[in-house]
């Protein structure tokens, strides 16, 4: 269920990313969190409690972990090193305990030109962002030999200190199922893996916070010897972008945000509102399927296409469909059409395509060997394969913003959204861990309002819908927003193969300077 890291190897679906509540109330933090929370004064000079952060010297290695470390062999060939950053855990006790947090690094090599350093963040959130440099620095094209390009995994993700509160998944989501009977079963397990956490990882729960992943990117900034970063943000990673110019605004430099979230719906329930783009998801990709029937044989017309997502849907209810030695029930298939439907491009459709004729064998009793795609995507929804990453999103987002804890306000919520959307409502809407969490350390951030951001968003993101950055464009009146129209797609610089798009972005990072007027591009499919 991470909805928002559009390139960490599998598409998942979250709640989140991706993921987003109330935002009214003016952040209020611990006094001295507060003080150290600006962010005023200059690197060079560090003084104070965070001098021993912002100074530490960094030992860069081979970012290789073993023969099998591909993300690592990608890093080396590219050029990258890759550190470890010490951070405080809490950062209203600096002289406490600490964790690290793992960066990787492929320098400017037009030092000349040299712009700065460009944080990076896949989303998630809870996503590993390490090991995507290469990529983001191809997109970049000649701009990038003008940055270095450093990966993050943020604290308690991928390389950095981990948390994993021993999930037998790696998705904290489920559909709430077609009766009350249902929703029960989908509380029960949300309240279960609630209490896994407490009962593994209660001493840094209060600290896995997108606050303080925001102060640590303000640490590895200065650890960097640099005194302002320019950011590249998807999905959550928008939110999180949001976050630290707010905290630390005198450090930022050219922002991208990609897949945006509205900082005003940001929170564990902020797939809410997604159902329709992704209802129009689904239509679209039946029409391709249908355009292909003699490849994948689910039907000639979108309509037949749609016919057989539901009878798989009405035999799921009825008896959970064997996949190999896994089933998928009521509560988890809608995920995996949910997790299906986050890329606009022929490979994605086509594995949707081969798992939905897997789950129609499998509604007509035959025995199924799953495809790659569906093994994996059931894998992370149905063994605790993904546990660290399951856990340290739900841990974010939990983290951030309260959530109702009353299962009751859930119910009424998931009986509204069923008869809107009996397929996609029961998920969006539906209860999770965070209803049964320890409230969080601090109040969300109230983003101000003056951030120079480049926005970007396809129309029909089902992730973070095209609303989400219309929304924030207003709110911010000195930003841009690119606009690609047509496309269904999570994350678009880099990722979809928008001519249009990239040079927008990558004129903004070469100058500096943002479009006079709000760019839109048509779609021209990859």
């Amino acid at each position: 269920m991470a909805v928002f890291a559009p390139r960490s190897g599998k598409r998942r679906a979250h709640p989140s990313r991706s993921r987003p509540a109330a935002r009214g109330a003016a952040a209020v933090a611990l006094a001295v969190v507060g003080a150290l929370g600006a962010g005023a004064l200059p690197a060079a000079a560090a003084p104070g409690p965070l001098a021993r952060f912002q100074q530490q010297r960094l030992d860069w290695r081979s970012c290789v972990q073993g023969p099998q470390d591909s993300a690592g062999k990608e890093l080396e060939r590219a050029g990258a090193r890759c550190a470890d950053v010490t951070v405080p855990l809490d950062y209203a006790d600096p002289d406490g305990r600490t964790v690290t947090v793992a960066i990787s690094r492929i320098r400017a090599t037009d030092t000349a030109h040299r712009v700065g350093p460009l944080l990076l963040n896949g989303g998630g959130p809870g996503g590993p962002t390490l090991g995507d440099p290469p990529w983001v620095r191809a997109a970049m094209k000649d701009v990038g030999r003008r940055y270095d390009v450093v990966g993050v995994d943020p604290r308690f993700v991928g390389r950095s200190t981990p948390l994993d509160c021993g999930w037998p998944t790696g998705s904290s989501i489920r559909g709430a199922g077609a009766d009350r009977a249902g929703f029960d079963r989908a509380t029960a397990f949300a309240e279960d893996l609630a209490r896994r956490c407490r009962t593994r990882a209660a001493d840094v729960l209060p600290f896995v916070s997108t606050r303080n992943t925001a102060r640590d990117m303000d640490v590895v900034r200065a650890a960097l010897g640099d005194r302002r970063l320019s950011y590249l943000g998807y999905s959550y990673g928008t939110y999180l972008g949001s976050v630290y110019a707010t905290m630390f605004p005198d450090r930022v430099d050219r922002i991208v945000l990609d897949g945006v979230v509205d900082p005003g719906r940001y929170g564990p329930r902020l797939l809410r509102g997604t159902e329709s783009a992704n209802s129009g998801a689904l239509r679209r990709w039946a029409s391709w399927a249908a355009g292909r029937d003699t490849a994948y044989g689910l039907g000639s017309t979108r309509q037949a296409v749609l016919a057989g997502v539901e009878r798989v849907r009405t035999a799921a209810g009825r008896a959970p469909l064997r996949i190999g030695d896994l089933r998928v029930d009521e509560s988890v298939l809608p995920l995996v059409l949910f997790t299906g439907l986050s890329q606009d491009n022929d490979t994605a459709y086509g594995d949707l395509a081969r798992a939905v004729g897997d789950l129609r064998r499998a509604a007509e009793g035959r025995a199924v060997t799953p495809s790659l795609w569906l093994a994996e995507a059931l894998a992370f929804l149905l063994t605790g394969a993904d546990s660290a990453y399951g856990s340290a999103q739900t841990a974010i987002l939990c983290g951030d913003v309260a959530a109702p804890r009353d299962p009751q306000v859930y119910w009424r919520d998931v009986q509204r959204a069923r008869a809107r959307d009996p397929l996609f409502g029961p998920v969006t809407y539906g209860i999770g861990p965070c209803a049964f969490w320890a409230p969080p350390r601090e109040e969300p951030t109230a983003i101000r309002d003056d951030v120079p951001a480049l926005l970007v968003n396809a129309t029909g993101d089902p992730r973070t819908t095209y609303r989400n950055a219309v929304t924030l464009r207003r709110a911010w009146p000195g930003s841009r927003l690119v606009t690609l129209r047509g496309a269904d797609q999570h994350a678009v610089y880099g990722v979809f193969g928008s001519a249009c798009v990239d040079r927008a972005v990558n004129s903004y990072l070469a100058t500096g300077v943002l479009p006079r007027r709000d760019p839109v591009c048509a779609r021209t499919a990859p």
